[in-house]
């Protein structure tokens, strides 16, 4: 019986597929924990106010508008990191405008999760705490995947399309939602 030599192809492939499969399940846990803890934990009603709102539920709507315009910037950077002739500053503003946008949505989590928790009383709100869970998911196994040099070129571009449909998702079942029915104001 002879044995034969695995291919080139084949060993690159399971060189990223046990790594990327790890990073997944990662970002699977922590949007589950996420869901259970909110779904668990009796929700406080306490409400994230910050001064120059006329109320916390506009605190939320705009920290989730200003991250998802720089979702957007997000998308228009990272399209062009591809092509050979991007500015320098490209991969410059891509990396700070997620960072900012990341940053924006904390305290809108830390308020949903802990005064209000995971709600499933509307298909709406339901779909909302679906998309909170999956977002932060998301971006675990995003920036995990950042951390492994050589992937498959369709790898980081799948994470990020993933995070950015999912904070799209969230704005348009909370900000937009807010703005539609309560009046766009601050």
């Amino acid at each position: 019986m002879t044995r034969t030599a695995t291919r080139p192809a084949e060993q690159a492939r399971d060189y990223f597929r046990v790594p990327l499969l790890v990073f997944v399940l990662v970002g699977c846990a922590v949007g589950l924990a996420l869901g259970v803890y909110a779904a668990q934990h009796k929700p406080a009603g306490y409400a994230l106010d910050i001064a120059g709102f006329s109320a916390p539920l506009y605190v939320k709507a705009w920290l989730t508008t200003f991250a998802a315009v720089l979702a957007v910037v997000q998308l228009l950077t990272a399209a062009r990191l591809y092509d050979p002739d991007v500015p320098a500053w490209t991969g410059t503003v891509h990396r700070w405008s997620g960072r900012v946008a990341v940053l924006l949505t904390v305290p809108v989590v830390v308020h949903c999760v802990y005064a209000l928790g995971f709600g499933t009383y509307e298909p709406r709100v339901l779909v909302h705490s679906v998309l909170g869970c999956f977002f932060y998911g998301a971006f675990v196994t995003k920036m995990l995947l950042l951390s492994r040099r050589g992937q498959p070129r369709w790898v980081l571009p799948v994470a990020g399309g993933a995070l950015f449909a999912a904070l799209i998702g969230l704005w348009l079942t909370s900000s937009l939602w807010v703005f539609t029915t309560t009046g766009f104001h601050f």
